[in-house]
């Protein structure tokens, strides 16, 4: 492959990027394809999958949204049946959220078409490649993350 300039490589990212989720998201789960739930919706069940109940407040934050907002969110949730609202037992100003079986379902199986997906895909690359690209992924990460990267070449 030939050098290719920072703005070239920019405009390259910018429009092969939507190709890639477009089809990322085609082969998801059918509520996500469908749009019978959105991708901030299911980051929140995802969310309460792996951590376990947690108030508006954490959602907000975790989400970088105010209360008020994720308040919208979690409300849709609730209609369609994929989190419950519960009282904090000592504190029942406190509202916790937790997923349902149903929101729990729905997770499992997204992350196991996309693990499926990922084989599939990942399974027609060296391991080199998929080596490095983990590496680059996880640098991106970083940076998003922290704001820096201490493998950044100067």
């Amino acid at each position: 492959m030939t050098e290719v300039s920072l703005l070239e490589f920019a405009d390259k990212i910018r429009q092969i990027m939507p190709q890639i989720m477009r089809e990322f998201s085609r082969h998801q789960a059918d509520e996500l394809h469908k749009g019978k739930i959105t991708l901030p919706q299911f980051l929140i069940l995802e969310n309460l999958n792996s951590q376990g109940s947690l108030t508006m407040t954490a959602l907000a934050s975790y989400m970088h949204v105010t209360t008020a907002a994720m308040t919208g969110i979690v409300d849709r949730l609730v209609r369609d049946g994929y989190v419950v609202r519960a009282l904090e037992p000592n504190d029942r100003r406190i509202i916790r959220i937790k997923i349902s079986t149903k929101g729990a379902v729905l997770v499992d199986k997204f992350n196991k078409n996309q693990r499926a997906m990922i084989l599939k895909i990942f399974g027609k690359i060296s391991d080199k490649d998929r080596r490095d690209y983990l590496r680059i992924l996880m640098q991106i990460r970083d940076i998003l993350v922290t704001g820096s990267n201490s493998n950044t070449k100067k």
